[in-house]
């Protein structure tokens, strides 16, 4: 009995050891990766590009929306003068209908191909900013980077290390 004691105080001993020297090796930082994101060039070349593209759907839609007034107009006015049959009017109502459908369609499928840009253009982005803040990570020994610009963090020391600056340097931005 008073080896198996003997035993167990060594083993809670080594443990504790191994425990408090696994403790003495993490090293914690932080980055924003917002702030990060945003001081990379490649960021307002794909925001440029993508605003460009939502320019060009904004003037096929603005076309479209135009077309429809007119022929809307239109419509009401030979309504006012009484000069169309039955035939006509349905004919010109179901005009206007496939210009709204048109408009619909062309508004969804604006917003996905938008969607679809905006992740082409910046998964490349946010991969370098990821394989830098890794590099920093693990040129400087660091275990575990927080990001701030998610707001999850309860408590930062002043004194933490903010690795923000050695990712921008690895990345060659100001």
């Amino acid at each position: 009995m008073k080896k198996y004691l003997i035993t167990l105080v060594l083993f809670a001993l080594a443990s504790t050891s191994l425990s408090v020297n696994a403790q003495s090796k993490t090293k914690l930082a932080h980055i924003n990766s917002q702030e990060l994101l945003e001081a990379m060039p490649a960021t307002d070349s794909a925001r440029a590009q993508l605003e460009k593209i939502a320019r060009e759907h904004e003037a096929v839609l603005e076309e479209m929306y135009v077309e429809y007034q007119t022929k809307a107009s239109a419509l009401g006015s030979a309504m006012e003068a009484g000069n169309l049959s039955d035939l006509a009017l349905a004919s010109k109502q179901s005009e206007l209908k496939d210009i709204e459908n048109r408009i619909t369609t062309f508004e969804q499928t604006a917003r996905q191909d938008i969607e679809k840009k905006q992740v082409e253009l910046f998964t490349p982005v946010q991969e370098a900013a990821m394989n830098a803040v890794n590099l920093v990570a693990e040129e400087n020994g660091i275990t575990y980077v927080f990001d701030t610009s998610m707001g999850t963090l309860v408590y930062m020391s002043p004194d933490a290390l903010n690795i923000l600056p050695l990712v921008k340097a690895k990345l060659g931005v100001e």
